[in-house]
């Protein structure tokens, strides 16, 4: 594996110099000549580090400024501003430190000659991200995203952390109102652009999915001359992102199990607790395999795979890779709790959830069997809905059913919609915020039993797997 670590010793990241020059700013008190690393957390600094100090809705990174230099930050990029309670720190001084932190992204892109792949989509971008990071990893030195670092200083932080002899770099970018995403791209400037789909997602902040599709379409805005923009198929406004393709003068790629897809999926399967399918087009006849069971997992891998093919990578390295590349934290992975034959499956899908998403889940969990025991769903609320969050809460109703759940817990205030639309009796628990369900769904669950939680990141759905997987053993 040809994976960048950031917490191993490495070669200097930047000479002193360089950021000088790369955000225009002055040093002062500076003793070191390089940095080795870039953090924007005081608590995660290593030595002879760069500390960029953002300030944030709730914090400012000049008040840790101090606290980062004696963890052992060799400087730290800072506002003008903000420099009279910063006497005696080693100091990069810049007019705006996240536009500083901007400055030295763009020199990191503009050195490097990395083949870059730039990932958006209403869902699926975290895990498609991760999937060519693996592919990428197998093939040559790789430099990706972390967790979900991919808003307005996410995407800067991670450009501007990418070492200079990285072969291939994968970013992804998210957004939730209009016109983010162009800034953002234009930073990165993808060799390769990827949409996964478009989907009722951030509604609070759009007027209708429409809008979503144009403001996805937005990553073509720093696509690299002559690149290639590949396209998840299976939704409604794939017809609208292929206009904004060729108004752009983009070469267009769909994949999906549309039937007008150029890279067409058939036959799916559920194969060695995984998913199998046929995937033909675009010079391609070959069956992929996926260790993780869902028609989305296998969508999202063959997104994966086009985007790996379109920067060089060869096609059997990245079908090796997905035969076994697992699902993200929250996102679908599979706790087996328990070390006896009938262990409690617990699946994690705690990360995020808008109403394809959670459909995909469901979809997954009706597939699946039981060890033994009860099918149980904590499904939680899915954010950033607006006036139609009800209704689309709601209209979960069929998906759950489907799935043929034994007991169903509903955390948040729009879950109620959904628990009015089920049969009397099939809701055993209800609360606002997880911890308050917490003991006693852990006391309502047995070994044999297989379990999902689902919901939006907000209602902290990962702490009561944390909970669940403590209760029942790792």
């Amino acid at each position: 594996m040809f994976e960048h670590d950031q917490s191993r010793p490495m070669n200097p990241l930047y000479t002193i110099a360089e950021i000088v020059g790369a955000t225009g700013g002055e040093a002062r008190g500076i003793v070191a000549e390089a940095v080795t690393s870039i953090s924007i957390d005081s608590r995660e600094i290593a030595s002879g580090a760069l500390f960029v100090a953002i300030k944030g809705e709730n914090f400012d990174g000049h008040d840790f400024v101090a606290k980062a230099v004696e963890a052992g930050a060799v400087a730290a990029l800072v506002s003008a501003d903000k420099t009279h309670r910063l006497d005696g720190l080693p100091l990069i001084v810049v007019p705006d430190a996240l536009e500083g932190l901007r400055g030295l992204a763009r020199f990191s892109r503009t050195r490097t000659r990395a083949r870059i792949v730039a990932v958006t989509g209403s869902v699926g971008k975290t895990s498609v991200k991760e999937a060519i990071r693996a592919i990428f990893s197998a093939h040559g030195p790789t430099h990706a995203s972390i967790k979900s670092f991919n808003n307005h200083w996410g995407v800067p932080l991670t450009l501007a952390r990418m070492p200079a002899e990285t072969a291939y770099g994968v970013f992804e970018i998210g957004m939730s109102a209009a016109g983010e995403i162009t800034p953002l791209s234009q930073l990165v400037r993808p060799h390769t652009a990827l949409i996964t789909t478009v989907a009722p997602a951030h509604l609070e902040f759009f007027d209708s999915e429409a809008g979503i599709a144009v403001a996805k379409a937005e990553i073509l805005a720093g696509l690299e001359p002559g690149g290639r923009i590949i396209l998840g198929a299976d939704h409604a406004h794939i017809g609208r992102l292929l206009a904004h393709a060729k108004a752009r003068g983009a070469d267009a790629l769909t994949y999906g199990f549309d039937a007008g897809a150029r890279v067409r999926i058939s036959g799916y399967r559920t194969e060695d607790g995984g998913g199998k399918a046929s995937v033909s087009g675009d010079g391609l006849d070959i069956e992929l395999s996926v260790s993780t069971p869902g028609r989305h997992t296998l969508v999202n891998g063959v997104g994966a795979l086009l985007a790996a093919r379109e920067v060089g990578v060869p096609v059997d390295v990245a079908l090796d890779v997905l035969a076994t590349h697992g699902a993200p934290e929250g996102r679908g992975l599979a706790h087996r709790l328990g070390g006896g034959p009938k262990p409690l499956v617990l699946i994690d899908e705690s990360y995020n959830a808008n109403p394809a998403s959670m459909g995909a889940a469901l979809d997954v969990f009706a597939q699946m069997t039981v060890p033994s025991g009860q099918r149980v769903l904590v499904l939680g609320d899915m954010r950033e809905l607006g006036a139609a969050a009800d209704a689309l809460h709601a209209a979960l109703a069929p998906a759950v059913l489907a799935a043929s759940p034994d007991a169903v817990w509903l955390v948040g205030e729009h879950m109620a919609a959904l628990g009015a639309a089920l049969p009397e009796g099939l809701v055993v628990g209800r609360a606002t915020e997880a911890a308050e369900i917490a003991p006693a769904l852990a006391g309502a669950l047995a070994y044999g039993d297989l379990v999902m939680v689902k919901g939006s990141n907000g209602l902290r759905l990962g702490a009561l797997v944390a909970h669940l997987r403590s209760q029942f053993g790792h």
